[in-house]
């Protein structure tokens, strides 16, 4: 059954490519949590794709005028409903490539489908350094793993004085990554690490996990987890009268929602980004930020999205890009395109880098990484 699905599919993909010249569209999938525990991220980077395929259209389109579609499907925040979506966008929407799926643990779970199908999937999110480890050649990441994002932050590191850490994240592949990346960059550099506390993606009350913090004799908290969660660490570390500095990672936090909506529950607190809204000067590519900070305000977005939005305005950005290089909807023709992209994102430039298994890399991307902090409930550049 397996090798008549596949040859079924690869018969529609056939058809699919042989009608490029009279298709109007060409679909790139979207596989994004739009409800569940990390919806507000997803629907922002949802919005971020919307505008990427709104910019593409205006100037023209692909292939000498044709549209891109956006095909949009909720995982639900969950693995096993991301590789449904995957499945879905493959098999019946026969899209040529994706965007995907937000969490490591989701894209990990779609990632087979890439393989058995042969989509391409350009991965905005994700950092488990498993997703470009695996061997799969369908797989573009321009999000950084946590090790990059690790590597980073530990040029502040004597900045901040940090002289013991403790850890909480959320008890999935991206939580404990990061943990495990930032606990090995720290101890490189000499610093204590301490507790290593893990919260279910769902949790509701944290307070067992902070009050062995607040025991513990950390001057620094690392926090990994999505925005919903985080504003509950803080409400709760501010209950039990945790004053500490807190360093959060991952680059789906938020920080001018957290500062509004929390007041001085998130002063002290820094927030490790990979786009900062705020000060789009300090972008790598600044007329790239401005025009895509100029389109999210004028569509009426939330304007706490700007954060995240950028990944999918990024991806589609760079799918589209691939298909032109390409010359053609051929999922095989955009895979091999994404090598040879170079394009100017808001993050700033994504070309990819083979990683991974000899024979069967993955690329990867080398993004920027900012820090923000929460001073007196208000975002500023930290003078460190």
């Amino acid at each position: 059954m397996a090798t008549l699905k596949r040859l079924a599919l690869a018969a529609s993909m056939l058809a699919l490519s042989g009608m490029g010249a009279f298709a109007d569209t060409i679909k790139i999938g979207i596989n994004q949590p739009l409800t569940g525990s990390v919806a507000a991220s997803g629907t922002f980077i949802t919005d971020g794709a919307k505008l990427a395929a709104q910019a593409v259209n205006e100037k023209g389109g692909v292939l000498g005028g044709k549209q891109i579609e956006l095909v949009i499907e909720d995982n639900k925040s969950n693995p096993s409903e991301a590789a449904a979506a995957a499945e879905k966008l493959i098999s019946r929407d026969e899209v040529a490539a994706m965007m995907g799926a937000w969490g490591s643990t989701f894209t990990l779970a779609v990632m087979p489908k890439l393989e058995e199908y042969g989509v391409p999937m350009v991965v905005e999110t994700a950092s488990s350094s498993k997703v470009t480890s695996a061997g799969n050649p369908w797989v573009f990441r321009i999000a950084p793993t946590s090790e990059m994002e690790a590597k980073a932050f530990g040029r502040l590191v004597p900045k901040f004085e940090v002289k013991k850490a403790d850890f909480l994240v959320v008890n999935n592949d991206w939580g404990r990554g990061a943990a495990d990346e930032f606990g090995k960059m720290l101890k490189a550099q000499g610093v204590s690490v301490g507790l290593v506390e893990t919260m279910d993606p769902a949790a509701q009350d944290v307070s067992a996990q902070l009050a062995k913090i607040k025991a513990s004799d950390a001057d620094t908290l690392f926090v990994t987890t999505g925005f919903e969660q985080l504003s509950l660490v803080f409400k709760q570390a501010k209950a039990l009268g945790i004053d500490r500095r807190t360093i959060t990672t991952g680059g789906s936090q938020f920080p001018d929602r957290l500062a509004e909506q929390l007041g001085g529950a998130a002063d002290n607190s820094y927030h490790i980004l990979f786009f900062a809204p705020w000060f789009p000067e300090a972008a790598a590519n600044p007329d790239v930020a401005g025009q895509y900070i100029d389109m999210w305000n004028k569509s009426g977005f939330d304007k706490s999205g700007l954060s995240d939005g950028f990944r999918g305005f990024d991806a589609v950005t760079t799918i589209a890009a691939a298909i032109d290089k390409a010359g053609s909807a051929d999922p095989k023709a955009i895979r091999d395109a994404l090598w040879a992209v170079d394009v100017k994102g808001v993050n700033g430039n994504i070309k990819f880098d083979k990683v991974g298994v000899e024979g069967s890399e993955s690329g990867q991307s080398s993004p920027n990484v900012y820090v923000i902090e929460i001073k007196d409930g208000k975002l500023a550049l930290p003078q460190i």
